[in-house]
């Protein structure tokens, strides 16, 4: 008997763009004969099931079921394809656990503690995974430039501490422009991070769980065409994204076992890609996200390609796993 699957797509950052192209790619390729598969938009003002005619059913946040003519559709598992907030962030997780339903993102304790890098990297400092000298503020914290440029040097990066896609990151290079790039960062979050700048090789690492075992993916490098990998890198081709990563048998194994590490120390589910930048052949970590872009052109599925994975199977894998239905 098919299985009844509700892709949830948009949410409420300025990643929705993206996330809803994610969503109709993961409609696009799973199986039709194994799966009914249906694209639920998730925004503020709406939660609605949108069909191939573009009409729109709301959904029952009760139960988180739909009204199709007599029939009230009820979903077996959530494809969990929202970049940002209410999917990356826990939200969504904790709402699907207490109505009981499964759902292929991590659990909402990993998603909080992920979506926010500042907590991220301190819980894996611990087990001994570098990250960069950083400055966190809250909105309406005194600004004081020179304890900023003295704790993190310039250049430096101005990020949200909970964003993603490179919204409301800066780089750095003079006193003078860190209290716009601070203003900027504040309007994507109340909360913010100053990182100094890491001068090496950046890598992103995918993680998933396949077949009942943790998966680390083929590397890959990113090279910016920009200053650095900016929205603009990221999703309208100003970089180049090459898979396998151009670096040494060691540098490879030592980030493939931090990643990981990282993954089974959090204990996570589902689908992670961290991103590291290499200094004198150590991985320093910048960030893990848990809702990573699925689109033809993602990191991730080029990754699983390279491993031999089809996106039809990456995404079914993902049911099958938190289903309990290894197959």
């Amino acid at each position: 008997m098919k299985k009844n699957i509700a892709i949830i797509m948009g949410g409420y950052s300025s990643e929705y763009k993206i996330s809803l192209i994610s969503g109709g790619v993961v409609y696009d390729y799973l199986d039709k004969e194994k799966f009914n598969a249906y694209r639920i938009h998730i925004f503020k003002d709406k939660w609605v099931y949108v069909d191939n005619e573009q009409n729109e059913y709301n959904v029952n946040r009760h139960d988180f079921t739909i009204r199709l003519a007599s029939e009230i559709v009820k979903f077996d598992c959530v494809f969990n394809a929202i970049h940002g907030s209410p999917g990356e962030d826990g939200l969504m997780q904790a709402y699907f656990q207490l109505i009981g339903i499964p759902q292929t993102a991590c659990d909402y304790y990993q998603a909080a503690l992920t979506f926010n890098k500042r907590d991220l990297l301190s819980v894996l400092k611990p087990y001994g995974i570098k990250s960069a000298p950083s400055y966190y503020m809250n909105l309406g914290d005194p600004i004081n430039e020179d304890a900023i440029i003295e704790k993190v040097g310039l250049p430096c990066f101005v990020k949200a501490n909970k964003a993603g896609s490179s919204f409301g990151i800066s780089k750095v290079y003079k006193k003078e422009e860190l209290l716009k790039a601070i203003e900027n960062a504040f309007l994507e979050d109340n909360e913010i991070l100053i990182e100094s700048f890491l001068n090496g090789t950046e890598v992103s690492v995918g993680v998933i769980k396949y077949k009942g075992e943790t998966k680390v993916l083929p590397i890959t490098e990113i090279v910016s065409e920009n200053d650095f990998f900016d929205y603009e890198a990221k999703y309208e081709g100003k970089s180049q994204e090459i898979t396998p990563a151009r670096i040494t048998k060691d540098q490879e194994d030592k980030v493939s076992k931090i990643a990981k590490k990282a993954y089974d120390v959090l204990k996570m589910k589902g689908f992670s890609r961290s991103e590291f930048i290499f200094v004198n052949d150590e991985p320093f970590m910048l960030e893990m996200n848990t809702t990573p872009g699925l689109t033809t052109k993602s990191i991730l599925p080029q990754q699983a390609e390279i491993a031999g994975i089809s996106l039809s199977e990456l995404f079914e894998t993902a049911i099958w796993e938190v289903l309990g239905e290894i197959k």
